[in-house]
Formats: structure tokens, C-alpha cells, sequence
């Protein structure tokens, strides 16, 4: 039984390769069908160039040429917000950072008992809750890696405009003369 089923198998084979190879031999016509790349475009799905801000004017037949990579900001400044709630950004070098189950490099100087020689932003209370709200005495296991939620900042274009205007600014601005007057 074992010969036969090897047999079928290597049958198999021989036909897909045969059939991979007559199928790639012959070249797509470019009167009936565009292609893009080494891909044949049936006509009713032509690619219309377009514009996307993240392509950076790049239209969608082409690949756009790579930024370069963008460079750490090391200025330990507060940088504001991009959207409600968004955890802070990073305003430090992290390389070689150690984050794994036996150390968190982070917790040297940012934990809540050593925040303030540091002169380092605590941890918030909420990092020493676990997920029934208890206050634990070490850091929560669910916040102990803090690269999933907190990212480095760099000097990176934005690509994509924002408005963004945070709770914090909002209330920081003068109040005006209309909500007095009455």
C-alpha cells in the first residue's frame, strides 16, 4: 500500500510543476490585460492610480521609495497627547533596556519608590492594580512590560495631520467674557 501511495504522490508533484511551468511560460498580453508587477490584472479590476497620504504621493502601481529611519529624541521632554487617553510617549533612549520576566530596567527609575531621587515621573497607581482593582505592592503583571503600550519618540514626518486638542489645553486656555455676562 505504501508504494502506491508514494507513486500518487510523487505523480502529484510532477503535474503541479508541469502545470506551474506552462502556466508562467507564457507572457500576459498588455492589450487585453495590464499587469502589475509579474500579476495579470483581468480588465474588470483595473488599478486606477491614486492618491494616499501615507504613500506619500506614490500612486498604488508603484512602490514608494522607504523614509529613512527615524532618529530617538533624547530631550526628557513631556511630549502632548495624539488622542484621548493615549499612554506616554517615551522622551529617552531605551536601547538595551532589560524587559523580560526576571528584570524591568524600566522600574529602576520610574517605580513609585524611587521616582523621586531619580527625578524620573512615577508609575501610575493604576500600573499596581491587578485586574479586579486590588493594589498590589509590586507592579501588575498585565503593566509589567511597557513597551506595549509606551513608545520611544522620535523625529519621524508625520504623515497623517492632527487636531487633536487635549483635555488639559483645553482648560489652560482663558475663559472668555460671554460665560460671565447674563
Amino acid at each position: 500500500m505504501r508504494p502506491i501511495r508514494f507513486f500518487a504522490l510523487v505523480m502529484i508533484l510532477l503535474a503541479g510543476v508541469l502545470l506551474g511551468r506552462s502556466c508562467g511560460s507564457t507572457p500576459p498580453s498588455s492589450a487585453t490585460s495590464p499587469s502589475v508587477g509579474s500579476v495579470a490584472v483581468p480588465p474588470k479590476l483595473q488599478l486606477t492610480p491614486s492618491f494616499d497620504p501615507l504613500r506619500r504621493g506614490a500612486d498604488l502601481l508603484t512602490e514608494p521609495v522607504a523614509l529613512p529611519l527615524a532618529r530617538v529624541e533624547n530631550v526628557d521632554l513631556k511630549r502632548a497627547r495624539s488622542y484621548p487617553m493615549q499612554p506616554p510617549t517615551i522622551p529617552h533612549a531605551i536601547d538595551g533596556y532589560q524587559i523580560d520576566q526576571n528584570a524591568n530596567r524600566c522600574m529602576l527609575c520610574h517605580s513609585q519608590a524611587n521616582a523621586a531621587g531619580f527625578q524620573a515621573p512615577p508609575v501610575s497607581v493604576t500600573h499596581y492594580m491587578d485586574r479586579d482593582g486590588q493594589v498590589l505592592a509590586e507592579i501588575s503583571p498585565r503593566r509589567y512590560f511597557c513597551e506595549q503600550c509606551h513608545v520611544v519618540q522620535t523625529d519621524a514626518v508625520m504623515l497623517v495631520g492632527n487636531q487633536f486638542v487635549g483635555s488639559d489645553d483645553i482648560l489652560a486656555q482663558p475663559a472668555s467674557g460671554d460665560r460671565g455676562k447674563r
